[in-house]
């Protein structure tokens, strides 16, 4: 590579990019924060020598695993990462107790509105055949008007 387009690695220590850079496809110049990141917390040389080790399909997923890492270690210096998956399983637990709450609820209002239909069905049934049921009294209160003194 030549100084012009020198990677992101090579901008920040300020040296030449070589062609065999073996941090230039993961850190692009047009990224300088995603380096000075890595390069705080893990330093330059230690990345360097992590991405030699890996085989080179692995070593963009490396590189994304580490600059993350490096990320969240600079926005949350004690827990990193695993501070942000602490809050979001935090997070997801509040919504599944909100989600079986809700359900409980649903299923109780279901549960009402089939008890009231299934009156409702059934005392409308006992009026519709009223003169059907031979000497029975109608119903107190809906047959029949109420008792005006």
């Amino acid at each position: 590579m030549s100084n012009s387009t020198r990677c992101a690695a090579c901008r920040y220590l300020r040296r030449r990019c070589c062609d065999d850079c073996v941090l230039a496809p993961y850190f692009p110049s047009a990224n300088p924060e995603r380096f000075a990141c890595v390069h705080r917390i893990f330093g330059a040389s230690n990345v360097a020598r992590m991405l030699q080790q890996i085989p080179v399909e692995q070593r963009r997923q490396a590189a994304d695993a580490i600059a993350l890492e490096a990320y969240w270690r600079v926005q949350d210096p004690v827990y990193g990462s695993v501070g942000v998956i602490s809050m979001l399983q935090r997070e997801i637990s509040v919504a599944q107790r909100e989600l079986a709450e809700t359900q409980a609820q649903v299923s109780i209002y279901t549960a009402q509105v089939q008890s009231q239909s299934n009156q409702i069905t059934q005392v409308q049934y006992l009026v519709d055949n009223a003169h059907l049921i031979p000497n029975q009294p109608p119903i107190p209160g809906l047959c029949q008007p109420p008792d005006i003194p």
